[in-house]
């Protein structure tokens, strides 16, 4: 890390997170009620070492078009959406050949809206549905269709049958990363629109996390009765991921100032607009750490052996976040910087492996030959 990355970086005590575990967690299993909060980290907890290693394989597959979303499948392969096209394709991460499934009918692409996270179903296996969040002509909205790649190339999604609708909707700050946790229930990252009021109106599903059943209601034991909210004060949220004990963690755009990563408290206050980054009113959950906006820009994130690994768009890094408990146990280590540009997505490829996703023709990266494409990268 540079000396002025150094500089910018101030780590911030750790706030309660939810019990909710990592999509595909190796030990958690679904359930039916809210994840709790966990007050501190209990003394068990492992930390891992302050400084770790990145390696980049290989590259899996080139020539994809404003990947934005990205889904392991169980059997292998890889699902990538384009945020402008409003497509999926899969990805044989063996030999890199790309296959169109087909478009997501009602994905009305403008600015940092269209097609933007997917997440395969908890049942993938028997239902082959995956859900999608995307902005149409009024708003966002998550939708799941039907996998079915029996048919021909382009045609193998079903109808989008829309799970949740009314998600605020701009120009900028749509928000899109959608998740199902450990307890089988749909976690959705919204953005404000580019407007202030809606992080704050607990009414409005702008600049929240919300926590769904499958089938896109409120989910049972949300913080707040009846409602989806499960955290709000939110400007942009663009990432999420449980750690091994189930608590979830987010990150997302700060405006000029900062960047944030933070644990998710059920029913907690993140503070925008009233705050950017740290804050000493104890009415606002503070961020575990946070960056110069330059520096990061933070995209999607992945937990692998105790640590956050966050992928940065204009700061064109993958950083490294270790973790005691619900802190940041040491100051976050950069990677890859400005070697493959801009970048979107990490999830985890399994063991000490993750898939990265590149995005410089978003319209603010700059393509170069090949862009955008998927990594396979060795972390520590």
């Amino acid at each position: 890390m540079t000396a002025l990355s150094a500089a910018a970086l101030l780590l911030t005590a750790g706030c309660s997170a939810g019990s909710a575990g990592s999509p595909g967690d190796r030990a958690s299993a679904p359930g039916g009620t809210a994840p709790g909060p966990s007050a501190a980290a209990p003394a068990t907890d492992p930390v891992p070492p302050a400084k770790g290693s990145v390696k980049v394989l290989r590259t899996v597959a080139e020539g994809l078009k404003t990947p934005w979303g990205l889904a392991p499948l169980p059997d292998g392969g890889l699902l990538v959406s384009s945020r402008d096209d409003g497509t999926i394709v899969r990805v044989d991460e063996k030999t890199g050949r790309k296959t169109e499934l087909g478009a997501v009918s009602g994905v009305s692409p403008a600015g940092e809206g269209g097609l933007l996270g997917i997440a395969l179903s908890p049942g993938f296996a028997s239902d082959h549905m995956i859900y999608a969040y995307f902005t149409s002509v009024s708003d966002n909205r998550i939708v799941r269709v039907l996998y079915d790649d029996k048919k021909p190339a382009g045609e193998q999604l079903g109808a989008p049958d829309t799970v949740f609708k009314g998600i605020p909707k701009g120009t900028v700050h749509n928000g899109g990363r959608i998740a199902f946790g450990p307890d089988g229930m749909l976690y959705a990252g919204t953005g404000e629109g580019g407007e202030r009021g809606p992080a704050q109106d607990r009414k409005s599903l702008g600049g929240k996390i919300l926590r769904l059943t499958p089938e896109g209601e409120p989910a049972p034991g949300n913080p707040f009765p009846g409602s989806p909210v499960y955290s709000y004060g939110h400007r942009n949220v663009q990432g999420l991921a449980w750690d091994d004990r189930q608590r979830l963690f987010a990150s997302e755009f700060g405006q000029d100032t900062w960047d944030e990563l933070n644990a998710i408290k059920p029913g907690g206050d993140y503070g925008w607009p009233a705050a950017e980054g740290r804050s000493s009113d104890p009415a606002y959950q503070n961020p575990i750490a946070q960056w110069h906006t330059a520096d990061a820009s933070p995209s999607g994130i992945a937990y692998v052996n105790g640590v956050i690994w966050m992928a940065g768009l204009k700061g064109q890094r993958l950083w490294r976040i270790p973790l005691k408990g619900t802190e940041a146990a040491a100051t976050p280590q950069a990677f890859l910087t400005g070697t493959y540009g801009r970048l979107r997505t990490v999830a985890w490829a399994g063991g000490d492996r993750l898939w990265l996703l590149t995005s410089n023709t978003d319209g603010r990266g700059r393509p170069r030959p090949g862009d955008d494409r998927v990594l396979e990268v060795r972390v520590s």
